[in-house]
């Protein structure tokens, strides 16, 4: 079966080691938050000013003054720092941020990234994707592996607006974790009951499967 969000926010949390500046982008990726690992300390930044986000509040701890960079409310860790958004994207633009995680719409296997914009539709804007994607080297991008229409959102070139080119090398989605290298997709982990035919339909672009395919564990 296909991971739940919070499943492929546990999955990505695995790659928080400790110490790391970590940037957590709108949508999935948020839920990380709440998934850190014991016995390791991370400092979350959320661009619009905060660096050391907390797990989602409960709801005597909910602050309607307190929200990340997609206007949820969050909660301040233990040495949480509250700063101009000019600040914070100083941050991101010196590379001080040693992991970003992002949402996709697209991802191709040149390791481009089209996350920002469907045209003919409205946005707001690009927030900080684009100074993320190019102030950071460690991204992983979580998303789901299909639209819900089904179409494989893991291409052979990506069709939408480009975020960042040639900037990803990793994807977690709710059938499968990938490494991008070579100009393919290579399958390192399955989610649990997904078997590797189920991500070879769904995977556009060029795929690497090797013989031996894990199933991703929590």
């Amino acid at each position: 079966m296909a991971l739940s969000r919070e499943q492929m926010a546990q999955r990505v949390a695995q790659e928080l080691q400790d110490g790391f500046y970590v940037n957590l982008g709108i949508g999935i990726p948020t839920l990380v938050a709440n998934y850190a690992p014991e016995g390791i300390e991370v400092m979350l930044q959320s661009e619009n000013g905060l660096l050391g986000m907390g797990p989602f509040p409960t709801e005597a701890q909910l602050d309607p003054d307190m929200i990340n960079a997609g206007k949820q409310t969050v909660t301040a860790a233990t040495g949480a720092s509250i700063f101009s958004s000019a600040e914070s994207f100083a941050m991101i633009r010196g590379g001080h941020v040693d992991l970003t995680v992002l949402g996709a719409f697209e991802v191709d296997v040149a390791g481009n990234i089209a996350s920002y914009m469907i045209p003919g539709k409205l946005i707001k804007g690009m927030g900080g994707a684009m100074d993320l994607v190019a102030g950071a080297d460690n991204i992983i991008v979580l998303m789901t592996h299909a639209s819900k229409d089904g179409e494989s959102k893991l291409l052979p070139q990506c069709t939408l607006p480009l975020t960042g080119a040639g900037c990803i090398k990793r994807v977690v989605t709710d059938l499968a974790y990938l490494e991008i290298a070579d100009g393919k997709f290579w399958l390192r982990e399955r989610a649990p009951g997904v078997s590797v035919d189920d991500i070879v339909r769904l995977t556009a672009g060029e795929l690497v499967v090797p013989e031996t395919v894990p199933e991703m564990t929590f």
